[in-house]
């Protein structure tokens, strides 16, 4: 840019262009969308951007967006399109008598872009997403190495419970689904590497999958999760098993009563009942 470090301070958000990147800081107002909360801030290497736009919003504002390229940033990747315009971090909105300069920075940004087309890898860093968040059927939690799953007994599916709680290496993901809250059958969902398990059609149904709805799952918390989730994927190679640590006796004696409440009611065949019995018991 012309003077490094210049800003242009619209609503929500703030970008300081600097001479490799634009460092975009988003708002903590209570009007502010809870994504961009989430968000904190993020840096954007001119290198991860395809094209910049100008245009009219409405209530006369002006609307100056950047257009990341293709599997730049997995927080897009991990979104594929699903976000509303509102909550999308790569626009800023600025009142109509700021639109000249506007322009000014949409033309300097653009004189300064050589790339374009895909990237072969990930040039924005992940947002620092929760290590862990509530979904409707289960916990997810993901500790940079290994994403887990701990359903609950009021929202897990009896497929779910049979299948007894999740871990999954990241080295053992070829990628994640994420099907946006807001939407019918919301879920974020893991991919496997070697693609030899079988994806049910329903996620309630697949233990490789979390539900969304009646408040669980956010955006501002399902989506970072997944784009940290998507990130530690594309980066890691397999990795070897580890022991699985001693279980909680009394959450084992929960599960295995919940287990025993399916199988009476004919949920549960006798030898699923005396299998997953055993394999919790052996968890102690």
């Amino acid at each position: 840019m012309s003077r490094m470090g210049d800003v242009l301070a619209g609503f929500h958000a703030t970008w300081e262009f600097e001479s490799d990147s634009v460092l975009i800081r988003y708002e903590r107002g209570i009007r502010t969308p809870k994504l961009f909360q989430a968000l904190g801030e993020r840096r954007v290497p001119l290198e991860a951007i395809a094209g910049v736009s100008l245009t009219r919003g409405k209530r006369g504002t002006v609307v100056l967006r950047v257009e990341p390229r293709p599997g730049a940033d997995p927080l897009m990747e991990a979104a594929a399109g699903q976000l509303k315009e509102s909550c999308d971090p790569y626009r800023l909105v600025l009142p109509a008598e700021r639109e000249v300069l506007a322009e000014y920075y949409a033309d300097e940004l653009t004189s300064l872009l050589s790339e374009s087309g895909p990237t072969d890898r990930f040039l924005v860093e992940p947002p620092k997403g929760p290590p862990s968040f509530k979904a409707y059927d289960g916990k997810a939690a993901f500790d940079g190495r290994t994403v887990s799953f701990r359903w609950f007994w009021t929202g897990a599916s009896s497929a779910k419970w049979k299948a007894g709680d999740q871990s999954f290496p990241v080295g053992e993901l070829s990628g994640v689904e994420w099907r946006s809250p807001e939407v019918f059958e919301g879920h974020l969902r893991l991919l496997h590497r070697d693609g030899a398990a079988v994806t049910p059609a329903q996620a309630d149904q697949d233990p490789a999958a979390v539900v969304f709805g009646l408040g669980y799952g956010p955006v501002h918390e399902s989506l970072p999760f997944a784009a940290a989730v998507l990130a530690a994927v594309r980066t890691s190679g397999p990795v070897a098993a580890v022991p699985a640590p001693r279980r909680d006796p009394a959450d084992i004696a929960e599960r295995i009563r919940h287990l025993g409440e399916l199988h009476q009611a004919g949920l549960v065949t006798d030898e699923e009942f005396s299998l997953k019995k055993s394999e919790l018991l052996a968890e102690l």
